[in-house]
């Protein structure tokens, strides 16, 4: 068979590029150490290691996501912690403000102390994440959420939370709106509450009252307990009447009153301490929310408010009673609220630990995919390496034959 010269330098040229580019690729592998370089290599690897990339990806951006969250929580913790605060600093004032020693001078000042804790109070409900944006407005982040006006303050935001996804099936919320922290507060006792009326002239003083059975208790509506005082000895008795209907609660029309003696009707239970004047009227009405703003409000213009005399003082009694029992429902509020917010907190940790070790597992899954065999990459090149040298020497050699050489 004969051979061209041309077929000869054809064959071998062809077969050492195959073999220096089996090399160069080798090559390639080890200064990666990446078995896939393109999916040619193992199409099946490539696109299994694509799909893991892409979460290995969106499980980092859930990451960068949690420590947003985190800060955004914190700065809101932060606040409530303050209000917490300035509540209970508020509720000290209004215990002391029932000192019967206290004269209206005394009082007054307190009033003004109080008037310092609200401007304190509403600068914690206006306040800002640092970059611009309200903490308690709601989706309304550039919004001031509340402003202040005769009655307390009014809010300006929305009911809505700001959420943010830090993980692949959950969104947590960043803020609180600051209606529920500040404004969604039950008055009374929670279930129930009791005020004297302002017109009253005995020095009956109403207590907050119990709640003997729930049930009962929350579906009640609304009561009027008046006194009426006559006959000679004076006898002192009581009616409960029921708001909605007009009539009397069976069992409480024209009873005999006695001072501290427990009133139990329809699971609820009050006291009065003192004497109660002819005509005297106290309510008992289901809770209803009320903001903290108006509270303190009321509360501050109850210590402006002259209270002399025995029905002075016994109507400054019930006034301070109901803002220490609204304001106590407050401070139960905002604690419900931090222990939410410092739930959330507790909970992105525990995504972290998740996220950290799901990171893990994605390197591992790549790395099952893509990562390269040394060992077994270095012998392959060596191999390849000799292999190629020896092409090349023996066409070397083939090539420099020739007839002429034996003439």
């Amino acid at each position: 068979m004969r051979i061209s010269t041309l077929s000869i330098y054809g064959n071998a040229t062809s077969q050492l590029n195959t073999l220096q580019s089996a090399l160069a690729r080798t090559q390639m592998q080890l200064s990666t150490n990446r078995r896939v370089l393109t999916p040619a290599d193992d199409p099946v690897a490539s696109a299994r290691a694509l799909e893991v990339s892409q979460a290995r990806e969106m499980n980092s951006q859930f990451a960068t996501n949690r420590a947003s969250a985190h800060s955004s929580l914190s700065m809101v913790e932060g606040a409530l912690q303050n209000a917490g605060n300035l509540l209970l600093d508020i509720q000290q004032l209004t215990v002391k403000a029932g000192n019967g020693s206290m004269l209206p001078s005394d009082r007054m000042a307190l009033a003004t102390e109080l008037e310092g804790r609200l401007e304190d109070l509403l600068g914690v409900a206006n306040s800002t994440d640092g970059a611009g944006g309200y903490l308690f407005s709601g989706y309304m982040a550039t919004t001031q959420p509340f402003n202040r006006n005769a009655t307390g303050a009014s809010y300006l935001g929305d009911q809505g939370q700001r959420m943010l996804q830090v993980g692949a099936s959950r969104n947590m919320p960043l803020s609180a709106s600051g209606s529920a922290v500040f404004e969604n507060n039950l008055t009374g006792n929670g279930t129930f509450q009791t005020q004297a009326d302002k017109n009253n002239i005995g020095s009956a003083v109403i207590s907050s009252g119990s709640v003997t059975n729930r049930s009962q208790a929350e579906v009640a509506g609304d009561y009027t307990l008046t006194f009426t005082v006559a006959g000679t000895p004076a006898v002192t008795t009581y009616t409960i009447v029921d708001d909605a209907t007009g009539d009397a609660v069976p069992g409480h029309e024209n009873q005999a009153y006695g001072a501290g003696k427990a009133i139990s009707f329809l699971g609820r239970s009050v006291d009065i301490q003192g004497e109660p004047g002819a005509g005297d009227v106290f309510t008992i009405q289901q809770s209803d929310k009320q903001s903290v703003f108006t509270t303190v409000t009321d509360l501050i213009a109850a210590l402006k408010a002259p209270a002399d005399g025995s029905s002075g003082k016994a109507a400054l009694s019930n006034k301070l009673s109901t803002a220490l029992d609204n304001l106590k429902q407050a401070h139960d509020n905002v604690l419900t609220v931090q222990a939410s917010v410092g739930a959330h907190m507790k909970e992105l940790d525990y995504l972290d630990s998740a996220g950290d070790d799901l990171d893990i597992q994605y390197a591992a899954t790549l790395g099952d995919l893509q990562d390269l065999d040394v060992v077994k990459a270095i012998s392959d090149f060596s191999q390849q390496q000799t292999t190629l040298q020896a092409a090349q020497m023996s066409f070397k050699t083939m090539s420099g034959l020739s007839l002429f050489n034996y003439l």
